[in-house]
């Protein structure tokens, strides 16, 4: 039976679950804004569906991540922070293992679920909404037993589940299309959620290496990966940038940029401590900061656009 401080729900890490509906705020806020444009209006059911939809996939990455790191014995093995290293739940409870995983397979139906019911009641969507959603199956079913082993992939998985995959998917389901404008805006979250795992990989690095995987820092070490961790910043804010001086969407949009002092002290202390754990910590802090706040802020200012 589960412990007082680790119930059965663990395993979905649910405060890490912040992380999709700030990402979605951002979609459908972009969404409701094209449709003013043209006269229209939300539908906030389908709108509450396709966050459910991407929290159940979420649920089931953590989940499945969850399962498969306690078999495989890396939970023995990893310097657990507040941000990284996974609940603690199974180790501290390995009865809950068969709830993981059955949780971890049941999110991920009803998310694939969520998607056949707009296909089928929206039959045009399926072109654009289909590859999406294999797209996301995929991410979802080998990000850990495969994409850990790839470095380059394993840093950009997270940012295109985060990023396109969700923003687009949801403007696909609220507007009826993808547009160009839609994926240049989901540059923010892609970055930005490529960040907070790189970042949050760090303490990882020696339990990682122990079970054969192959993340960015094992590959070019703590200090080797603060420059990707620099540049990614920069790309996800100054693709806002972009997109404000070219008219993409309106100015209001810039409120995400508010983000950035906070992105520049973390990218800075992850440059000062990258090997000192401990001191790690407030950057690892500050990342997860610019991840939530960032696509908020740039959502409010689409709905004040309105």
């Amino acid at each position: 039976m589960a412990s007082e401080h680790h119930p059965w729900w663990g395993p979905a890490r649910v405060p890490f679950l912040l992380l999709t509906p700030a990402c979605m705020a951002l979609g459908v806020a972009w969404s409701a804004w094209q449709l003013a444009q043209q006269g229209q209006s939300l539908n906030a059911l389908n709108a509450l569906l396709c966050v459910l939809g991407a929290l159940a996939a979420h649920v089931a990455v953590n989940a499945l991540n969850e399962h498969h790191d306690f078999r495989s014995g890396l939970d023995q093995r990893t310097q657990r922070t507040p941000f990284s290293g996974g609940s603690g739940v199974l180790p501290a409870n390995p009865a809950l293992a068969p709830v993981a995983l059955a949780m971890g397979w049941g999110a991920l139906l009803f998310t694939v679920l969520t998607g056949l019911y707009f296909v089928v009641s929206r039959p045009a969507l399926l072109w654009d909404l289909a590859p999406l959603g294999l797209l996301g199956v995929a991410v979802v079913v080998s990000y850990t037993p495969w994409l850990t082993r790839h470095p380059w992939l394993c840093l950009m998985a997270p940012g295109l589940g985060f990023g396109p995959l969700m923003l687009l998917g949801t403007e696909v389901v609220l507007t009826g299309a993808m547009s160009w404008q839609g994926l240049a805006l989901s540059a923010l979250p892609f970055f930005l959620a490529n960040n907070l795992l790189l970042l949050n990989q760090f303490p990882d690095v020696d339990a990682d290496r122990s079970v054969g995987r192959r993340t960015l820092p094992l590959l070019r070490g703590r200090a080797g990966s603060v420059p990707v961790l620099g540049l990614q910043y920069g790309l996800a804010f100054g693709a806002v940038l972009l997109g404000l001086a070219a008219g993409w969407w309106p100015a209001a949009t810039g409120l995400a940029v508010l983000g950035l002092p906070l992105a520049v002290s973390a990218w800075q202390r992850a440059q000062a401590h990258a090997d000192d754990l401990p001191a790690l910590q407030p950057a690892m802090a500050l990342n997860v900061a610019v991840n939530l706040l960032s696509p908020v802020l740039a959502a409010v200012g689409l709905m004040l656009s309105l």
